[in-house]
């Protein structure tokens, strides 16, 4: 099967669109920005501790990041794509004011990587593969979350 210029142009503009809505959830603290870009069965991998599946589970994810980094902003700095898959290097910024897997508020600005590859289809994102630099943020608070017993 043959897909034209236009179409596959189209295509590559829906993904990108998808994986740039995925990080202005975050940006503008809007969780429901999701539920028109994440497939209903959207894997994302690893899950947060506690995390629940699919586009739902990623809901509570945003609201706690927005309630630690009230000015959170998630800036792309390199996006590689081809059809179907994306691949992303990014950075996410703001200032420590609430509590943080366990970490209470210490005023501080941060900074730490993120590293992402995402799989789409007919313009959803259908998984997303993430490694973010938690080690690198802690080191930036000055502290490591508390110790969890299951």
């Amino acid at each position: 099967m043959n897909i034209s210029t236009t179409d596959l142009s189209a295509q590559l503009r829906a993904e990108r669109i998808a994986v740039e809505t995925l990080y202005r959830a975050f940006s503008e603290q809007n969780p429901d920005l999701v539920d028109a870009i994440l497939a209903p069965d959207w894997q994302d991998i690893p899950l947060a501790p506690g995390q629940e599946p699919g586009p739902a589970g990623i809901k509570p994810i945003i609201r706690m990041l927005a309630a630690a980094l009230p000015d959170v902003r998630i800036t792309i700095h390199d996006m590689l794509q081809e059809p179907g898959k994306i691949g992303v290097r990014a950075e996410i910024s703001g200032t420590h004011l609430g509590a943080l897997f366990g970490i209470p508020p210490t005023g501080k600005k941060v900074r730490f990587r993120l590293h992402e590859f995402h799989t789409a289809a007919s313009g959803l994102l259908t998984t997303t593969w993430h490694m973010e630099d938690w080690f690198g943020l802690f080191q930036q608070l000055g502290q490591f979350p508390p110790h969890q017993r299951d």
